[in-house]
């Protein structure tokens, strides 16, 4: 049986490892707690065409749309159409949506730049939990081998003709390293929202499966589409106020009371995220930097309390009563667009390697993401993805060393005690302020090239090969962060997420995607800068 390592454990590693499990000896690895994840802080939902009023083919529309005209089409028909199977799965694996007060039929919310309420949702807004929850428990029932705090900081490559994957290098968490081999390495790893100062990102975003991928030379394609998400609480941590909030019947507001919106975009507080993020800085910017609001007061309390509990609570722990006054609401960095190029199937520029989730780019966005068509992407190409190591895994393909247990091996490759440990040298916190200034909503020629030029010199400073885990995610959040710099600069236009002052218009000769293989400073290498193959490739 064909080992398969899966790196993440969120909705797109978990479903992957619990499709691949039947088939494959499936070792799962996440750098936390196997709960962990940006899966669980999901709140609006998953969307799927499961209505009678809907279609597949209403749903891959809308995809299209929100995608500023750089949506794959045939992603956005896979999607589609492989939705309503998806709920089952999910369903399947003990995921209880919340139905209608008949207690019959499936519950669906209307969200931005959708035509159809086909939004599901569990725990009123805790979607992202429930699935967590209900997932963790099947692969818990599986024979899954699962480790927990154990962090990527490479793949490894086998050459034996051609490079391929044949496992990946780890971080544990007594500060040793380890090397696990496989015969496939699904990276499913998620975003790096924490390349900036404001996301709603958890602490663990930083990019690992996305910088390992570079480093690697692995393709990626589309890295300037970050999308931020319009409406984050005004307070610290930027806690994520789902659109659904705005699908009920919530609107915009500016300092003087006036609801904006309806002069930006025909589909006002539920136009694209793109759109309503862009004039929420607008307004800010007029208003001296004094947040916008949201105003929920036309929806009555008892609505707001069983559909968004969650949000009810945080509004109310920061000073805020969402049923009866406005409520501050700010953008911050939520979504990448881009990431991995991968064809339908997973498929990665290295055979071996398969990506999935948030770090794959697909075509299934575009330019901009419809949303909660996040989470139906973890579970619709995580199938995919296992259906293909099904169909095409060769024990021999990468002359592989005998494989071992990963719980039993351990590789004396630059082991040190926690005391020995070094860090990356580069400053966080600098790297976060420097992206949303120059890299975030708004970007110039003039400031992606001041940001170069510091990311840069950062980089050139920092010569030692990390061994903390914040080291290792800070390096990674700097190997990302020059990507999506180089991405942004390439692209002279504004479209969807990606808007420049310098460029205010779309160009319709611009690529449809902006695709690299490898950046200036990531190489095929690990970060200390040399190879890294299994013994005997």
């Amino acid at each position: 049986m064909a080992r398969v390592i899966v790196v993440g454990s969120g909705i797109a590693g978990l479903s992957t490892a619990l499709f691949a499990a039947s088939a494959h000896d499936v070792v799962l690895v996440t750098k936390g707690a196997l709960a962990d994840g940006n899966t669980r802080y999901a709140q609006g939902g998953i969307a799927a065409a499961t209505a009678l009023d809907d279609s597949v083919t209403l749903h891959a529309e809308d995809t299209i749309r929100a995608g500023a005209g750089l949506t794959d089409p045939a992603a956005a028909r896979v999607l589609a159409e492989s939705g309503p199977a998806a709920i089952q799965s999910l369903i399947g694996w003990g995921v209880r949506f919340d139905h209608d007060e008949g207690g019959i039929e499936l519950a669906r919310a209307l969200e931005a730049a959708h035509s159809r309420a086909r939004v599901l949702h569990a725990g009123g807004d805790a979607t992202g939990a429930a699935i967590e929850h209900a997932l963790v428990g099947a692969l818990r029932a599986t024979s899954v081998t699962v480790l927990e705090n154990t962090l990527l900081t490479d793949l490894v490559l086998a050459d034996a003709g051609a490079t391929r994957a044949a496992g990946i290098e780890v971080l544990l968490a007594d500060g040793s390293r380890d090397v696990l081999l496989a015969d496939a390495v699904v990276l499913a790893t998620g975003g790096a929202g924490q390349l900036f100062s404001h996301t709603t990102n958890p602490a663990l975003a930083t990019g690992d499966g996305l910088a390992a991928a570079l480093r690697a030379g692995v393709a990626t394609s589309d890295l300037e589409f970050v999308q931020f998400h319009p409406t984050t609480l005004a307070a610290e941590g930027n806690f994520l106020i789902s659109e659904a909030v705005r699908g009920e019947g919530a609107v915009l507001r500016n300092a003087a009371g006036e609801r904006f919106m309806l002069g930006v975009h025909p589909d006002a507080e539920l136009a694209p995220r793109d759109v309503v993020a862009r004039a929420i800085a607008a307004e800010m910017a007029g208003q001296g930097g004094t947040p916008v609001t949201l105003d929920a007061r036309g929806i009555d309390r008892e609505t707001l309390a069983s559909r968004f509990p969650t949000i009810m609570a945080a509004c109310a722990e920061a000073g805020f009563d969402l049923a009866s006054g406005l409520v501050p609401v700010v953008p911050a960095a939520h979504y990448m667009m881009g990431g991995i190029t991968t064809d339908l199937d997973g498929r990665t520029s290295l055979p071996g390697l398969f990506a999935v989730g948030e770090v794959a780019r697909t075509g299934v966005h575009g330019a901009n993401r419809l949303a909660s068509n996040s989470l139906l992407e973890g579970t619709v190409f995580a199938r995919r993805v296992a259906a293909a190591l099904a169909g095409g895994l060769d024990k021999a393909a990468g002359g592989l060393p005998e494989q071992r247990s990963p719980l039993e091996q351990r590789s004396p490759l630059e082991q040190r005690s926690p005391l020995e440990q070094r860090s990356s040298g580069v400053d966080r916190g600098e790297l976060q302020r420097l992206m949303w200034r120059d890299a975030g909503l708004r970007r110039s020629g003039a400031g992606l090239a001041r940001a170069e030029a510091l990311l840069d010199d950062r980089a050139k400073a920092s010569t030692a090969r990390p061994d903390t885990r914040d080291g290792v995610e800070t390096a990674n959040l700097l190997t990302v962060a020059r990507a999506v710099v180089a991405a942004a600069t390439a692209r002279q236009e504004s479209r969807g997420a990606h808007a420049r002052s310098d460029f205010p218009t779309p160009e319709p000769s611009a690529p449809s995607r902006n695709t690299a293989t490898t950046h200036a400073t990531a190489r095929a290498t690990t970060s200390s800068g040399r190879p890294l193959q299994t013994q005997g490739s």
